[in-house]
C-alpha cells in the first residue's frame, strides 16, 4: 500500500505567524494543508510515514503566510474598473494602465472629447473614478455636465461608488423628479436638484438606466482579473464587504465558478449589506435561514459566507465621513449611512451572527460604538467580533470604549501614506487628517485589528506590504514627512494585522493566516524578509507570488 503525498517546501526562512514558534526552516504539506513547519529533522518523526517530496523552488526566498485583504469589493468594482476612466492616478484596467486626468479641468476636457468622438447621439457617457479631493477644481454637477451635452445621458461615479453625478439627459432616463425631496439626492442653494446623489440609496434613485454598462465586467472573467491582482500583491484570501448588492443570483453564480476552478488562486469570504438582505430576503429569522441555508450548500474550502455589512456615513477620501465638532474645514459635516442601524442589526445579532459597521469619521464611529452597546443591552454576547470598519477618524477614548464593549478593527490606514497633506488642506484639517488610523492607540488598548485596502473603491492600491510600509512608517505621501509618528507600530505587529490578526477579524483564523498544523498551506513569497530590511524598504519588497493550499501561482506579467 503507497503512503500518502507530502511536499515539502523550502526557504531562506519561514515566518509563521505562530508567536511560539516564529520561524523554521520548511513547511511540510499533506492535501492541501500545514503538516509541520520546522527544520527537516525536526519534521522527521512525521515525514517518515509518509512518501516526500522535496521542493526547493522558494529556498532562497522568504515564505510569509498568505497575506489577507480583509476589505475589498471585487464583482462589483470589476464593472467601475471596465467603464471610461476619469480619476487623477495613472490606475490599472482590464485594458492595461489607464491615462490620469490630474485636475477636475482634465476630467471634463476627457467627457467632452468622448462625446464629441461618438457618433451614436443614444450612446450614454458612463465613467467612473471622479476624486472630489484632487479634483475639486470642478464638480460635475448637472450645469457641468450639460455644458458638455444635455442631450446625451452622462454619468458620472466617484472613485468610491459614494457620490453619483448626472446631466439633465441622463436625470431624465433615470426619471427622478425635478421636485424629488430626498437625504440623498443633494440639490443647488436656489432649491433644485443639483444632479449629485449620494450613499446607496441614491445610486438606487439615479444610476438604473445605467446598470446594464456598469456590470458588463461583474463576471467571472472580473474575478478573474481581481484574483490576478491579488496574486501580485502576495493575498490569498479576499473578503468582499457588500456581496448581493448589484445582482444576488449573477454575483453568487460567478463567485462559485471562480472559486471552482483549480487557477483561480485565492479564497472569498462574502459578506452582504445587511439592510439589503433583509429587503430582499425577509426580515428576522427568514434572512438568517437564507444565510444558514446558504452555508450549508454552497460553502467550500474556497468561498465562505461570513458576517453582515452596515454603513453609518460616507467615504473618508470623497469627502463624506461624518464628522463631529468642529467639522470640515468648510463647516459641513458629511453624509449619513444606514438608518435605524440598531433594530436592521437586533435579529442578526441575536442569532450570533458577525456584524461589521463601515465607520469614518468620529461621529460616525461614536454612533457604531453606540449602536453596539444597544445590542449589549439587548443581548449581551461574548468573542462577537463586532468589526468596525476602516476606523479612519478616532479619538483616543472611542478606541478604549471599543475594546470595552468586544469589537475589533479593520483599519484603512493606506490614508495616512496617500492623504494625510492632501486632507490636511482639503476636507478634514490638520489635526484628523494626520492622527488618521490610529494603530498605536489601538495596540495600546489591546484591540485586535487587521488591516485593509477596501481596493478599488479608495484611492489606495491594494497591497499589504504598504499598508505594512504605512504602519511602520507613517511617511506621508511628499515621501518625507512623518504623520503621527506616534501611532506608528512595530513591523512584527504590521505583519499581523495583514495575516493572522486579519484573519481573526473575518473569524477565519482557524483557517489562514498563520503557517500551523491543520490550517491551508497558503503561502506569500516574498524576495526579502520584512523584519530584516530597513523599514522605509518594506513597501518595495518584491513577490514571486503565492501558494494556495500547496499549488504554486507565480505572479504573471501584468499589461
Amino acid at each position: 500500500m503507497s503512503k500518502e503525498k507530502v511536499t515539502v517546501f523550502t526557504a531562506r526562512k519561514v515566518l509563521t505567524m505562530d508567536p511560539g514558534r516564529p520561524e523554521a526552516e520548511a513547511v511540510a504539506v499533506l492535501d492541501g494543508k500545514v503538516l509541520s513547519t520546522g527544520t527537516m529533522d525536526f519534521m522527521e518523526p512525521w515525514l517518515e510515514r509518509y512518501e516526500v517530496t522535496v521542493d526547493d523552488t522558494f529556498k532562497d526566498k522568504v515564505i510569509l503566510p498568505g497575506m489577507m485583504e480583509p476589505h475589498s469589493h471585487c464583482w462589483m468594482s470589476a464593472g467601475f474598473l471596465a467603464l471610461t476612466y476619469v480619476g487623477p492616478l495613472a490606475w490599472p484596467t482590464p485594458s492595461g494602465m489607464s491615462t490620469p486626468n490630474p485636475t477636475g479641468a482634465d476630467m471634463m476636457a476627457t467627457l467632452k472629447k468622448l462625446h464629441e468622438e461618438e457618433k451614436d447621439p443614444n450612446k450614454p457617457i458612463i465613467a467612473w473614478g471622479y476624486d472630489r479631493a484632487t479634483q475639486d477644481d470642478v464638480e460635475p454637477n448637472r450645469d457641468e455636465l450639460n455644458k458638455i451635452t444635455s442631450e446625451r445621458p452622462i454619468w458620472i461615479i466617484s472613485w468610491a461608488p459614494h457620490f453619483y453625478y448626472l446631466n439633465d439627459a441622463a436625470l431624465k432616463a433615470a426619471g427622478v423628479a425635478e421636485d424629488l425631496v430626498h437625504p440623498h439626492a443633494l440639490k443647488f442653494p436656489d432649491g433644485r436638484l443639483s444632479g449629485v446623489f449620494t450613499e446607496p440609496e441614491g445610486f438606487a434613485l439615479s444610476c438604473g438606466p445605467a446598470m446594464g454598462e456598469i456590470a458588463k465586467f461583474s463576471t467571472v472573467d472580473g474575478l478573474n482579473y481581481f484574483a490576478g491582482l491579488a496574486n501580485h500583491a502576495g493575498v490569498t484570501t479576499v473578503a468582499d464587504l457588500l456581496f448581493g448588492s448589484i445582482n444576488w443570483d449573477a454575483e453568487l453564480a460567478d463567485h462559485q465558478k471562480a472559486t471552482a476552478d483549480p487557477e483561480f488562486p485565492i479564497r472569498m469570504r462574502l459578506t452582504p449589506h445587511g439592510p439589503l438582505l433583509t429587503t430582499t430576503h425577509g426580515s428576522g429569522e427568514k434572512a438568517i435561514e437564507f444565510l444558514r441555508d446558504l452555508r450549508s450548500k454552497v460553502e467550500t474550502d474556497k468561498l465562505f459566507f461570513r458576517g453582515l455589512k452596515f454603513l453609518s456615513d460616507g467615504s473618508y477620501p470623497l469627502l463624506g465621513a461624518k464628522m463631529g465638532f468642529p467639522g470640515y474645514l468648510d463647516g459641513s459635516d458629511g453624509i449619513p449611512g444606514d438608518t435605524d442601524q440598531a433594530n436592521f442589526m437586533r435579529p442578526y445579532w441575536e442569532a450570533g451572527e458577525h456584524l461589521h459597521c463601515h465607520a469614518n469619521g468620529d461621529a460616525a464611529l461614536e454612533a457604531t460604538l453606540d449602536n453596539l452597546a444597544q445590542l449589549q443591552e439587548w443581548h449581551p454576547r461574548f468573542d462577537h467580533r463586532f468589526t468596525v470598519e476602516h476606523f479612519s477618524v478616532s479619538t483616543p477614548m472611542q478606541c478604549r470604549r471599543l475594546k470595552a464593549l468586544g469589537g475589533v478593527a479593520s483599519v484603512n490606514n493606506y490614508f495616512s501614506h496617500f492623504r494625510a497633506l492632501l486632507h490636511t488642506t482639503h476636507g478634514y484639517g490638520p489635526d484628523r487628517a494626520q492622527s488618521t488610523a490610529r494603530l498605536r492607540t489601538l495596540e495600546s488598548e489591546g484591540v485586535v485589528f487587521g488591516l485593509h485596502s477596501d481596493y478599488p473603491q479608495v484611492v489606495v492600491p491594494m497591497l499589504p506590504l504598504t499598508a505594512v510600509y504605512a504602519a511602520v512608517n507613517r511617511i506621508a505621501e511628499d515621501g518625507k514627512t512623518v504623520v503621527a509618528p506616534d501611532e506608528r507600530i512595530g513591523v512584527e505587529r504590521a505583519l499581523r494585522a495583514v495575516t493572522i490578526d486579519a484573519a481573526y477579524v473575518l473569524g477565519l483564523e482557524d483557517k489562514v493566516g498563520s503557517l500551523e498544523q491543520g490550517k491551508f498551506a497558503d503561502f506569500c513569497i516574498l524576495e526579502e524578509d520584512p523584519l530584516e530590511v530597513e523599514p522605509e524598504h518594506i513597501k518595495d519588497i518584491k513577490i514571486w507570488g503565492t501558494v494556495l493550499g500547496g499549488k504554486k501561482f507565480k505572479c504573471k506579467e501584468q499589461k
